[in-house]
């Protein structure tokens, strides 16, 4: 693994345990130079487990499956669930699936869990930061319009509100405006912080 100069203070190496193009995206904003890492960790959930802890204990497994191959490393683990009325709302994975989906979720609030863990091997940070979302009272025809133009058969909730799916939403409500995307940065500055890795030490002076 090989990261670029920090800036002027020396940093410990970073790597985003995911594959995700939008939370690399998003990571990036932070000027910090990292590298993102696939965790294979497995997703399925346990019997009995509440969709927030099933996000906690995921977001975790995975930053700790990328750094116990990189002592030293600070991994960055994420997971979001989405959920109605306290039950998990899961990937569609099709056309009728997500169409079936998002009838359900029409008119009503949904609770993104989006769950981050920060370890560098021997500590570790976990949090939860929830997005309320309110989806607009949706039409089939306008639903199929969505899904035939989106196709976002991989999300939970079938809206990718990083792109078109923010069209369907009437609300939403977040103490973190990247949290809804998969990766609240507002809070992940304040735990890389508690790690000694504040964003803007890291700037280079002018």
């Amino acid at each position: 693994m090989s990261l670029p100069s920090a800036g002027t203070r020396t940093a410990p190496a970073l790597i985003l345990a995911s594959t995700s193009i939008y939370r690399r995206e998003l990571l990036s904003r932070l000027r910090l130079p990292f590298v993102a890492e696939p965790p294979h960790v497995d997703e399925t959930p346990r019997p009995g487990e509440a969709p927030a802890a099933l996000a906690l204990r995921l977001a975790l497994a995975k930053a700790r499956a990328v750094s116990a191959q990189h002592p030293g490393a600070l991994v960055i683990g994420s997971d979001q669930v989405a959920t109605l009325g306290g039950e998990p709302i899961g990937k569609p994975g099709g056309f009728e699936q997500a169409h079936a989906q998002l009838r359900q979720l029409s008119g009503q609030e949904v609770a993104f869990h989006s769950a981050l863990a920060v370890t560098d091997g021997s500590r570790d940070d976990v949090r939860d930061v929830i997005t309320l979302c309110r989806f607009r009272t949706l039409t089939d025809a306008a639903i199929t319009r969505y899904l035939r133009t989106e196709r976002p058969y991989d999300t939970a909730g079938s809206a990718k509100a990083e792109s078109l799916g923010i069209a369907l939403m009437a609300e939403m409500r977040s103490d973190d405006p990247t949290a809804i995307i998969g990766l609240p940065l507002i809070a992940l500055t304040d735990m890389l912080t508690a790690f000694g890795l504040d964003p803007l030490d890291q700037l280079e002076q002018a």
